[in-house]
């Protein structure tokens, strides 16, 4: 039987899809399997992982006729897995060797649904440590009660995939896939959901995700028009929650978010195409008046001076017509 099903989504990365392959096949063990999904790369990609399916021990390629973006690539490692357990990768990280042994032994020691863990991030030659905002470790706790308090950092803002292990019977619940076609904040949905309908989770101090940042070709680093799923990927964090049980103490802490991430985006706008900034404007006021507008007005309330004076003119501006996402 296998016990670990790793999912690898690759797209046009033959500058460190090499390292990330070593360091798969350095944590490789015999009931181990890579799940290694080209999304139709149209570099050196599809080479490197034909190599790879020959010579990393587990490897299991598959193919996308063409390009559906992370949270579709994941989606389809996910129908492929076999395993009792669940992890992520993404093709131009890499791991610390015998990683995987030592986080499939956390998740057995505490038998919770998924495991959450702390990752270093590289932003050239720069390392820093992120942690997951979990108090307590090694402790089982309920994910419910990990979402709040609204106006601090919590598990539900560590969206990383990749930073953590799922046990398959969050597969067998519907909980683990992501909503096909999200190019980017695909992870955000996604953990809201694990945190309110999975029945356990734990947080551990253990290294041995390297997260590349400042990745040219990432689309973090691109500002097209792509980046603006970040609303549809909200939009639905905003209406799964309020049609949550406990709406009333969790929509604060959805609405809020949501207006940090509009924020951060409008702070960086230069970095979009001119007609994509202009989108981003039309398509975040929209999104504002969709909000429920009670508790965005708390919302704002609960914000710094800038961010929120930023905000309230935004949700001001004229209605813009025939926009769409």
């Amino acid at each position: 039987m296998v016990k670990l099903s790793v999912i690898v989504p690759f797209f046009n990365v033959q500058q460190y899809a090499p390292d990330t392959l070593r360091s798969l096949k350095a944590n490789a063990r015999e009931d181990f399997e890579f799940i290694l999904v080209d999304d139709c790369s149209r570099d050196g990609t599809p080479d490197i992982l034909a190599r790879a399916e020959r010579e990393l021990p587990g490897a299991v390629l598959v193919r996308h006729e063409q390009n559906g973006g992370l949270a579709t690539a994941r989606n389809t490692g996910i129908d492929r897995a076999r395993g009792e357990y669940v992890t992520f990768l993404d093709g131009d990280d890499w791991l610390a060797p015998g990683y995987y042994e030592r986080l499939v032994a956390a998740i057995e020691g505490l038998g919770c649904d998924f495991l959450r863990t702390d990752h270093v991030q590289c932003t050239a030659r720069a390392r820093s440590v992120h942690r997951v905002p979990v108090g307590r470790r090694n402790t089982v706790l309920d994910p419910r009660a990990a979402i709040l308090p609204a106006d601090r950092s919590t598990s539900v803002d560590y969206a990383y995939a990749w930073a953590g292990i799922y046990h398959r019977r969050l597969v067998d619940k519907g909980l683990l896939h992501f909503t096909d076609g999200l190019r980017t904040a695909e992870d955000r949905p996604w953990i809201w959901k694990l945190h309110r309908e999975a029945e356990s989770f734990a947080a551990v101090s253990l290294l041995g995700v390297f997260y590349r940042r400042g990745v040219a070709s990432s689309l973090t680093q691109i500002g097209d028009v792509r980046q603006l799923d970040f609303l549809r990927a909200f939009d639905q964090v905003i209406a799964e929650t309020a049609a949550d049980r406990e709406a009333d103490a969790l929509l604060p802490k959805a609405v809020r978010t949501y207006c940090a991430i509009i924020s951060h985006h409008l702070g960086s706008i230069e970095r979009f195409e001119p007609a994509v900034a202009k989108k981003l404007k039309s398509l975040s006021t929209a999104a504002l008046r969709r909000m429920p507008q009670d508790v965005l007005d708390e919302a704002l309330d609960s914000m710094d001076l800038q961010r929120a004076t930023k905000l309230r003119r935004l949700r001001r501006r004229p209605a813009a017509t025939g926009v769409a996402a």
